[in-house]
């Protein structure tokens, strides 16, 4: 026995080098290194690590959830040649999502496309007037070839005329003067009303609102449409509508504008923009001529309503104008057809002496069509 105690110290040490444990890179050395190495001799401070052990430590990741790793920054470039910085995880990169420049640049000027688009800003197209140079041939030929029913009509009547007019101030008097008579007591009505005021020149807001409506009733004007013209007139002085305004509003803003007024409803409004002030893309849907002629166009059992003229008349866009006008004419047709036909006595009658026939009443006179569709 003791000659083994001696030797005991010597195995001992070359058994635990065998342990595993230094190759699990830990910063802090375990504590059986350190009495393996208390045993052998050296002495290792618990807060020293050698140069290999760091640069061990530096090619190791650690867990994800222990030490989050900071965002990296890509640099990407731009059409100005700037660079432009965003962060990115490290885990949403992969190596498809890497491109070169060039490729960069490429997508950079593709997204650049609808955002130099929507920069822009594109004017609204407004629609000619049918009196412009053209614009009635236009709407004609497309009419003939988009209705072929109408394009029957369109080839028995001569093409549409509209009234000049100097101001739309004046014409709204005049659609004002005009509601609801013939056409010759409008005419009468209207001569003199500008004789009053001095001319068509003089047809301002300031000599409207000097008449007093006794003066205005002396010439023919009810009460009611003198307070009507008053109005007008008002909203003109006070800026509320400007004849520059008017020019320029779309149809939708000019009837929102124009039915504020007292004695304007959607009639007047409908007729001012195709007559004065020649819209090509206006359907008076609550027009009784406008109506029928449709029902008899199209061979309708029932005169449609006003809702359902939009889509009887979808086919005239954008020239709903013009395709209205010939509405206009095929009622006077068949109302001057009825007139003739009504003149004459019956057949038995022929020999005795014919009674002198009743003057007959259009029946759209009450819509002043022959005045305001003919100059």
């Amino acid at each position: 026995m003791g000659e083994q105690s001696p030797s005991q110290p010597s195995t001992q040490p070359q058994s635990r080098p065998q342990s595993p444990k230094p190759q699990t890179h830990n910063l802090i050395p375990s504590e059986s290194t350190v009495d393996s190495a208390g045993v052998s001799g050296s002495i290792v401070s618990s807060t020293t690590i050698d140069a290999q052990r760091i640069t061990e430590l530096g090619n190791v990741s650690s867990p994800p959830s222990k030490i989050p790793l900071r965002p990296r920054k890509i640099r990407k470039l731009t059409l100005d040649g700037d660079i432009a910085d965003e962060d990115y995880k490290a885990e949403d990169i992969s190596s498809s999502q890497v491109t070169s420049p060039l490729a960069t640049a490429g997508k950079s000027l593709g997204k650049a496309k609808p955002s130099q688009s929507r920069a822009i800003n594109v004017p609204r197209i407004q629609a000619r007037p049918l009196t412009c140079e053209g614009e009635l041939e236009a709407a004609i030929h497309y009419l003939r070839n988009a209705d072929p029913l109408l394009a029957a009509l369109i080839d028995v009547h001569p093409p549409p005329t509209f009234e000049s007019f100097k101001t739309p101030f004046l014409a709204l008097v005049r659609s004002i003067l005009y509601q609801q008579l013939a056409a010759k007591a409008g005419n009468s009505i209207y001569t003199r009303f500008v004789a009053i005021c001095g001319g068509e020149d003089v047809v301002v807001p300031e000599t409207v609102l000097a008449l007093s409506p006794q003066e205005l009733r002396q010439i023919g004007v009810s009460g009611r449409k003198a307070s009507y013209l008053h109005d007008l007139a008002r909203k003109y002085q006070n800026g509320i509508l400007s004849d520059s305004a008017i020019l320029n509003m779309d149809e939708k803003s000019l009837f929102t504008m124009l039915t504020m007024v007292n004695g304007i409803g959607s009639w007047s409004v409908h007729m001012f923009m195709i007559n004065s002030l020649h819209r090509p893309d206006v359907l008076p849907v609550n027009d009784l001529g406008v109506r029928k002629g449709v029902q008899m166009l199209y061979g309708l059992d029932d005169l449609p309503r006003p809702s359902q003229m939009e889509q009887h008349c979808a086919k005239w866009r954008p020239y709903r104008s013009v395709g209205s006008w010939y509405m206009w004419r095929l009622m006077e047709a068949k109302s001057t057809q009825t007139s003739a036909a009504m003149s004459l006595p019956p057949l038995e009658d022929m020999r005795q002496e014919p009674e002198p026939p009743q003057q007959q009443l259009d029946p759209l006179s009450m819509f002043s069509i022959g005045a305001w569709g003919q100059s």
